[in-house]
């Protein structure tokens, strides 16, 4: 029933705050501050030296040996901007990539905590999405997003004091300007956020889609719905790409702006730059280098619009993926863990009731199952046989009463301690697109080959391995596809008795095989259901005579208990269901 992940410890709760996230890169941070600090003060360096040199050929001061000496020092200071430009680009991209790598870890690793009730109310297309791209545009808009903010903060802070310094009327002309497009800046912002979260919604519906059309591709192709099928999603992809042109299309909107509003600050640059140029209030050099910086602080201020961008369709993206991290397992959490010992597997149940959406389900269920009995389910589809054994394996809670395993209420227990003893083969088992052998020992720490084929044999399964090109290496496809229904439920029987659970729950699974092939199973488990607690969920008489007692449960009640031969003497359910399948026999038999 579990996987290789119930030999870790307890999982803790992730956070559910970015900042935590980016506190254990802190040194990162600094050093991304400190690259854009010297970056951008080795760019505003540069056009101070052109302005010396332009000054000193008016004012003819400038010699030779002066000229090597400026040429000297704008070498070396490009040879700064150049090296720690270089880290300003590597450093917080792989930040990113780290945090990207520890989100998506924690994410995973949280969704496996939660219970079923969670995976109900979730499309699987969406899940996948937050997975995977709401992940990339959070680590998308702390690596450039970060990378760009820093730098465009840092040349505006600058450039400000810079610019002030050599002339406070032209910094004056030049921060005025840009008031006003900052503001604007936030306005389209806010559009653009829901724009993202429109388009976010979107791409998950796209994902759902396509995951739900090719899990059911033979339902699709059963019943020839290609065409329509494929007509939807068109539908889909075009609503997608409206989405898509909307957004792009408010952001670059703000191109166009920011292109304007830089031609008209040269416009005024030149204008009152020139004029105090006549009046000798200011130099051609010193001219040319406010020229030079609002050249430098274009790319960094459009650079503005697409760190908002990044900034905004990161919080929409974050949003999503923390509701996953905030949203909590349903089963209750006690403070103590009794650690459940192995070599105890008695099972009692205590007045158990289950409501699901107040509707119910269980109800009065008191039954004791002594350790090392076989216990056989039986009843109307619908009835309840299934919740029941989910209980023991506390999938859910009881919504009254209590499960109690060795005398512990399963709530006491640690889910890890509590699953570890439990092997749990389901009617419609879920097997991953990896080898026979990975499927079967999946449950099993270190599984080797002679356990993983005394299971398959138990299941009956060995001597169809056999006639597998690559027999146990054979590659399953998704959900075991490659396999027939009856080779997958023995799979699934294969994987829950491999790893020797003190207690054993057989959900339906052998449905999908043939009498002679159950004859065969039943056989062989028979010492190995002798040697644990057994829960065996069927429709079959000839499997439940197999059973030490069985009980119907009918409309979520235990209606009938005993023996095999005690129930077929009884009016009830279970004797019209052997008279009723030992007629089906006779007719199979003439027939």
């Amino acid at each position: 029933m579990m996987g290789r992940s119930s030999r870790r410890n307890p999982i803790s709760k992730p956070s559910t705050r970015l900042s935590q996230y980016l506190i254990p890169h802190r040194k990162e941070i600094v050093a991304t501050f400190v690259c854009a600090m010297v970056t951008v003060g080795a760019n505003l360096a540069m056009p101070v030296v052109i302005r010396w040199v332009i000054d000193g050929l008016i004012e003819g001061t400038l010699t030779r040996e002066l000229l090597w000496q400026y040429l000297g020092a704008f070498l070396l200071i490009g040879v700064v901007s150049l090296a720690f430009s270089r880290w300003l680009r590597q450093i917080p991209q792989k930040m990113s990539h780290k945090i990207e790598y520890e989100l998506r870890r924690d994410v995973f690793a949280h969704l496996t905590t939660l219970d079923q009730e969670y995976y109900r109310s979730e499309r699987t297309g969406d899940l996948m999405t937050r997975m995977s791209s709401d992940i990339n545009i959070i680590r998308d808009s702390i690596g450039q997003g970060f990378l760009q903010g820093t730098r465009t903060i840092t040349v505006i802070v600058f450039a400000s004091i810079v610019m002030g310094i050599a002339d406070a009327q032209l910094a004056g002309i030049v921060i005025a300007l840009f008031t006003p497009m900052v503001l604007i800046f936030f306005l389209i912002l806010r559009v653009m956020r829901r724009h993202q979260q429109a388009l976010q919604e979107h791409v998950s519906e796209v994902s759902n889609y396509s995951q739900e059309s090719f899990s059911g591709i033979r339902c699709l192709k059963g019943f020839a719905l290609e065409r329509r099928r494929n007509a939807a999603f068109a539908d889909l992809n075009s609503g997608l790409i409206n989405k898509t042109m909307r957004m792009q299309g408010t952001r670059q909107s703000l191109f166009p702006f920011m292109a304007f509003w830089f031609n008209l600050g040269t416009i005024l640059i030149f204008i009152v730059g020139g004029k105090k140029i006549m009046q000798g209030e200011l130099t051609v050099g010193t001219l040319t280098q406010f020229i030079q910086y609002l050249l430098y602080m274009q790319w960094p201020l459009l650079a503005l619009s697409w760190v908002l961008s990044l900034t905004q369709r990161g919080k929409v993206s974050w949003i999503r993926v923390r509701e996953i991290l905030e949203r909590e397992s349903s089963l209750e959490h006690r403070t103590s863990n009794v650690e459940l010992r192995p070599s105890n597997g008695d099972i009692r149940f205590e007045g158990v009731e289950l409501e699901i959406e107040d509707r119910t389900f269980l109800s009065g269920i008191n039954l004791d199952i002594a350790e090392g009995t076989t216990l056989g389910i039986t009843g109307p589809t619908g009835s309840g046989k299934t919740l029941l054994v989910s209980l023991v394996a506390r999938l859910m809670d009881p919504t009254q009463g209590a499960v109690k395993i060795g005398g512990s209420d399963i709530r006491d227990i640690s889910l890890n301690a509590l699953r570890g003893v439990i092997g749990f083969a389901a009617q419609e088992p879920v097997l991953f697109s990896r080898t026979l052998e990975h499927n079967i020992g999946f449950g099993v720490v270190d599984a080797d080959m002679e356990t993983i084929g005394w299971a398959a044999d138990i299941a009956h399964l060995h001597h169809d391995v056999l006639d597998f090109p690559d027999q146990y290496q054979t590659m399953l496809g998704e959900r075991g596809v490659t396999l027939s229904g009856g080779q997958r439920q023995r799979t699934s029987i294969s994987r829950a008795i491999a790893r020797r659970p003190r207690i054993l729950v057989l959900d339906d699974v052998l449905s999908a095989v043939d009498t002679q092939t159950e004859a065969a199973i039943m056989e062989k488990l028979q010492p190995v259901m002798a040697e644990r607690t057994t829960l065996f969920v069927s429709h079959r008489v000839s499997t439940l005579r197999y059973a030490d007692e069985v009980i119907v449960i009918e409309d979520g009640r235990i209606t009938q208990r005993g023996t095999h031969e005690e129930l077929i003497r009884q009016p009830g359910y279970y004797s019209e269901l052997n008279t009723m399948q030992q007629l089906e026999e006779r007719l199979e038999g003439d027939s």
